[in-house]
């Protein structure tokens, strides 16, 4: 039986490294202190209207936070493949339906994984990726409003369900002292894999600092020791204040709004691209040999031009590098590849081992059936899909490869 078709033994069934909820409106606030409950996340509703006030502001992020309509997954697969039949009008492949049970209960979900012939998933959040760039300038907020998500994502999903269901806390390094403290009681209570947002560690000012720099090695640190990955997803990452507005584009990232159409080309894989970069030129990897991390629905074409820029850099500065930059990626990263993009290139450069699947379901411009991504596989042996399927996956967050 192929990877993926029909529901086949649970260990020949792949996992899914890119899933995802609708988060309940509580998420933020079912365990926030109260003390934040003005400067963290506060659900605002007017009848059916409701809003996201975040650090005081409304939040655009999430257009609808009830999630009710939401977008019926796979239905911008043709835009995003750049397949749009002559004479469609783009915005009409964009349809919505009523939430769905499986969005918000793991029973639920478990069952639809069973008839979508998955046998795991690495579940991270929709609304939170927008959390911690709302709220960077107020870093005891941003600890408190994120420690509290966690504990929701504790209630309603748990952080290894069945050995099925892999939900990532998510883990800010604003306060580093705070950041190594939750990640002590997730890895207590089983989290697997940790969330971290691709983008410069907010600092409660207009300067950032770098993922590289070595306040944060106790947190990677202690990942490293219990083998315990960070998977850098996309989300909010600032860039469109920092960049896309000075162009005249967006200040915020609104992804489920009208595209920035500039913007998209000017920021494009500049926050994934930069965050491995600082981890690599920080000697993050060269300090913590046995770390991990993952890339997280931020495509692969970041790869190329990261590469061409590291073996630049090292032919200036070679005493940074104690290899060649090539060997710490192959080493150290996995990538969750756009099922679009060119994936025997991205096997060929950082090895087919370090290749994830992911399918981004339930989200519209995701997979419709995540399983479906073997198609994309044309190029790849049997024994290549079911490392890109299952087992590359499966050793990252510690479960059966076969």
């Amino acid at each position: 039986m192929a990877v993926g078709q029909g529901p086949g033994p649970a260990a020949a069934r792949p996992v899914d490294a890119d899933n995802h909820y609708y988060e309940t409106l509580d998420a933020f606030t079912r365990h926030l202190d109260r003390k934040f409950r003005h400067r963290g996340v506060r659900v605002v509703q007017d009848g059916r209207h409701v809003e996201m006030v975040m650090a005081g502001k409304v939040n655009n992020f999430i257009p609808n936070p009830t999630f009710d309509p939401v977008i019926v997954p796979g239905c911008l697969d043709l835009q995003f493949r750049g397949q749009i039949p002559e004479g469609v009008d783009p915005r009409s492949l964009t349809r919505v339906e009523p939430i769905r049970p499986e969005y918000r209960d793991r029973e639920a979900r478990l069952a639809t994984m069973d008839a979508q012939g998955l046998d795991a998933v690495l579940l991270f959040p929709t609304l939170g990726c927008g959390v911690e760039q709302a709220l960077r300038d107020d870093v005891p907020a941003t600890m408190a409003s994120l420690a509290a998500f966690n504990r929701w994502l504790e209630d309603d999903w748990g952080y290894s369900h069945e050995d099925r269901i892999i939900a990532a806390p998510m883990i800010s390094l604003a306060d580093p002292g705070a950041a190594l403290a939750e990640i002590d009681r997730v890895l207590e209570l089983g989290a697997r894999v940790i969330h971290m947002r691709p983008a410069p560690v907010p600092t409660g000012g207009a300067k950032g600092r770098s993922l590289g720099d070595k306040l944060h090695d106790p947190v990677y640190a202690r990942l490293a020791e219990a083998g315990v990955p960070v998977a850098f997803h996309l989300g909010d990452s600032g860039y469109n204040a920092m960049i896309g507005a000075s162009w005249g584009g967006a200040e915020e990232f609104a992804p489920f709004r009208a595209p920035d159409l500039l913007g998209g080309v000017l920021i494009g894989d500049r926050a994934i691209h930069d965050t491995m970069a600082s981890l690599i030129v920080g000697g993050v990897f060269k300090r913590h040999p046995n770390l991990k991390v993952a890339s997280i629905e931020n495509g692969s074409d970041w790869v190329y031009p990261l590469l061409k820029g590291l073996r630049k850099l090292a032919n200036r500065a070679p005493a940074l590098f104690a290899e060649d930059p090539l060997d710490t990626i192959r080493r150290h990263v996995w990538v969750t590849p756009y099922y679009e993009e060119d994936l025997r290139k991205l096997a060929d450069t950082i090895g087919v081992e370090r290749v994830l699947f992911g399918s981004d379901w339930p989200h519209g411009e995701g997979l419709a059936e995540p399983a479906s991504f073997t198609d994309e596989l044309t190029a790849f042996s049997p024994d290549e899909v079911h490392r890109i399927m299952r087992a590359n996956c499966a050793e990252l967050v510690g479960l059966p490869t076969s």
